[in-house]
């Protein structure tokens, strides 16, 4: 019998840069709604100080609509169009290549190894794609919040940042980024892998994994991935925002703050819109 064609690393990288494409402007208002959460003053005794109360998903596009339009909900969409179309496309075919590099003497990527494939496609997706479009992503939602915004779209707001912060505003946040990526990937690949791997071995030989199987293992490794990444992704999104130079003097302070000023709960602020967006995506897929 005929051994299974191999689909070209350039037919690999293509495919999932359009599929991340599409995948970002379908589900770009849980986006949106996630970094704002995140972004949001969440501090303990802010309504004591005269603050406004922390705002829940649904009242922050509600309001945004209702205040600024429904196009105000696609505010940095341009970025994370770009940066997922590379990054998908890196992410597949990184993880191709160390699959390959990792396969054991049967030809096979299984348990720890396919945990390692993912966290190297995750880190190596993390230095080229992540943190530039992510940070701009960031800073256009959060300069979309002030009274007078001085971001004028995508070319304007990256001119803009690298004009006041040099090279290095783009790429605020790269270690928690790094982490979470390689996170993500190491945890959802490790987990549907996993899971996949067992229901196969109790299939009888030639027997494909059902839909309903897939759907299940795909869900339960986004689930894992969601609430066992969540800190790292509210560490990245403050550290970010518009005056994160200013508030924070690195990762651990940044953690630190977080959580004297707002609470453990804090770290997991975003976690159903995040999880709303993961749960459309393809079932072996991370942000």
């Amino acid at each position: 019998m005929a051994a299974k064609r191999k689909d070209p690393a350039l037919y690999t990288l293509t495919a999932g840069s359009i599929a991340g494409a599409i995948e970002a402007t379908i589900t770009y208002p849980t986006e949106f709604v996630k970094t704002q959460l995140q972004l949001q003053d969440g501090s303990k005794g802010s309504a004591r100080k005269g603050a406004s109360a922390p705002k829940g998903p649904i009242d922050i596009l509600v309001t945004t609509v209702r205040t600024q339009g429904v196009t105000a909900v696609y505010r940095g969409l341009s970025a994370m169009v770009i940066g997922n179309t590379a990054k998908a496309g890196v992410r597949f075919f990184a993880f191709d290549q160390f699959k390959y590099l990792l396969r054991d003497s049967e030809g096979k990527t299984t348990g720890y190894r396919s945990v390692l494939a993912g966290l190297g496609a995750g880190m190596t997706e993390a230095i080229l794609v992540v943190t530039p479009s992510e940070t701009i992503k960031t800073k256009l939602i959060h300069d979309g919040n002030s009274p007078n915004p001085q971001y004028r779209g995508l070319v304007h707001g990256v001119k803009s940042i690298v004009k006041a912060e040099g090279l290095g505003g783009i790429y605020r946040g790269v270690i928690p980024v790094m982490a979470r990526q390689g996170a993500n990937s190491a945890v959802r690949f490790g987990v549907y892998s996993s899971l996949n791997d067992l229901v196969k071995a109790r299939l009888t030989p030639g027997e494909t994994v059902p839909a309903a199987y897939t759907f299940g293992i795909g869900a339960i490794a986004g689930i894992v991935t969601v609430y066992t990444t969540m800190p790292l992704d509210v560490i990245k999104t403050k550290m970010q925002g518009l005056n994160a130079k200013q508030l924070y003097n690195g990762v651990f302070d940044c953690a630190w703050k977080v959580f004297k000023n707002e609470g453990i709960l804090s770290f997991w602020s975003g976690a159903t819109p995040r999880l709303a967006r993961l749960s459309v995506k393809h079932n072996n897929t991370v942000e």
